[in-house]
């Protein structure tokens, strides 16, 4: 899988993410048992809490996408690819499961994995600039 391959997977696990929280909202406005407007950020919601994770891991992903979007396309544009595409996957890999944790549990042990796989992404991307300007 190139680099490019995993930062497109990237981008699709984010909206999936984001449908998942989404769609019940657009269904429930849609059928009238909501208001459009009944969603507001940083105000309490009845979602369920798989809902909630659910958001809150997109943002997750939504806040790191452009920083790994830019170390992969600054490689292809320096003509470096090979650099980045071995590490990328993993770097796909570990946000996945990442995701996969939060929306899982956030009990403390669950949460003190998913902080070591975030970790461990920005490890790889560090180390991808790192070898970029090598």
């Amino acid at each position: 899988m190139t680099a490019i391959t995993a930062l497109l997977l990237f981008a699709v696990w984010t909206l999936l993410l984001m449908f998942i929280y989404v769609l019940p909202r657009v269904a429930k406005v849609m059928a009238g048992k909501k208001k459009a407007n009944s969603w507001t950020r940083g105000q309490p919601t009845d979602d369920s809490p798989l809902l909630v994770r659910a958001q809150h891991a997109h943002m997750n992903c939504v806040e790191n996408l452009p920083v790994f979007a830019a170390v992969v396309l600054a490689a292809y544009a320096l003509g470096k690819a090979p650099v980045v595409d071995a590490l990328a996957v993993w770097v796909l890999v570990l946000r996945v499961a990442q995701s996969t944790v939060h929306l899982i549990s956030i009990s403390h042990w669950m949460v003190f994995l998913r902080a070591n796989l975030f970790v461990l992404q920005l490890l790889l991307i560090l180390y991808m600039v790192w070898r970029l300007f090598a």
